[in-house]
């Protein structure tokens, strides 16, 4: 029995050492989806229409600088998730205990089964410290992450407080992009099957036809992604705790959809869509540095 349960501890933590060496290899793969549409994009196809003259020139700009803005934005958002730390426990942290809330972590017994004697304090027996609300630990990267969304082999990193909007970015950046590229190279894809014969290389030509493919496949994909993580945000809830709540009547996070989205991408509405935030939002929201979130019992003790 001992033995069993060595060999399945040894064997999880062979999968999350592969975890690891994976994402790595994602990052190749994303950087060669990019490289293969921006040929199929912008060499093959609309950058010699640059110079075609009258509608189709026009048609080709317009793409081409739509094209590059969302890539601009695609590629920023994704490496700043994937270099953004997501967020961890400062070093000998505990609970701020606040007498008028009378509450020191606001996850209860009543929502999440305690991880500790004292319900209302959370601890991580494999990290050996305490657990600030919603803060769960990562089996891949064996540490305890702030409000841990989930790990992402794609960004080799896991998706946490600190960089869970650059996520959301990277998503709705790339669904944009791949919907673009599958639209721009959809005139091709049906000229291709429908008359058999195109202009071009028989090079540009796979390449047309594998770009509009994969970005196809990566939009539909994304979408469903990007629609189920809306649905997250609205209700100021993460993919675990969405899992976690099911046997939970009331969620104390949701605070309103508007105040919910605050909650990932900050007041400044200069700054929803690039993967920054404001020095003002960093200051005044403490839900944006991962350690203390506000929640409807705070409301409620804030009229009295």
């Amino acid at each position: 029995m001992y033995r069993s349960g060595a060999v399945m501890a040894w064997n999880v933590f062979r999968f999350c050492t592969a975890l690891k060496g994976l994402g790595s290899i994602m990052i190749l793969l994303v950087l060669a989806v990019v490289g293969v549409s921006y040929y199929a994009v912008v060499i093959s196809n609309y950058g010699p229409g640059l110079v075609a003259g009258g509608l189709d020139s026009l048609v080709a700009f317009f793409i081409l600088i739509l094209f590059h803005c969302l890539l601009v934005m695609l590629l920023w958002s994704y490496f700043s998730c994937v270099f953004t730390d997501p967020g961890v426990v400062p070093p000998n942290w505990r609970p701020a205990g606040d007498e008028e809330r009378g509450d020191s972590d606001p996850l209860t017994a009543s929502e999440f089964p305690a991880d500790s004697e004292n319900s209302r304090t959370r601890f991580c027996r494999k990290c050996n410290q305490l657990k600030p609300p919603r803060c769960h630990h990562c089996s891949v990267c064996g540490r305890c992450v702030l409000k841990m969304d989930h790990h992402c082999v794609w960004v080799v990193n896991c998706v946490g407080a600190l960089n869970y909007k650059y996520f959301l970015l990277f998503l709705f950046y790339t669904f944009l992009e791949t919907s673009l590229v599958t639209l721009s190279l959809l005139p091709d894809f049906i000229a291709f099957f429908g008359e058999g014969e195109i202009s071009g290389t028989p090079g540009s030509l796979a390449t047309t036809f594998l770009a509009f493919v994969l970005n196809l496949a990566f939009a539909l994909s994304v979408m469903g992604f990007l629609i189920m993580h809306i649905s997250l945000v609205a209700s100021n809830t993460t993919t675990i705790e969405a899992y976690e709540k099911k046997t939970t009547p009331k969620w104390r996070y949701d605070l309103g959809r508007k105040r919910n989205f605050e909650q990932v991408f900050g007041m400044d509405k200069k700054y929803w869509f690039i993967p920054a935030y404001s020095e003002e939002d960093l200051r005044r929201m403490p839900a944006l540095q991962g350690l203390e979130y506000p929640s409807k019992p705070d409301l409620v003790a804030q009229q009295f």
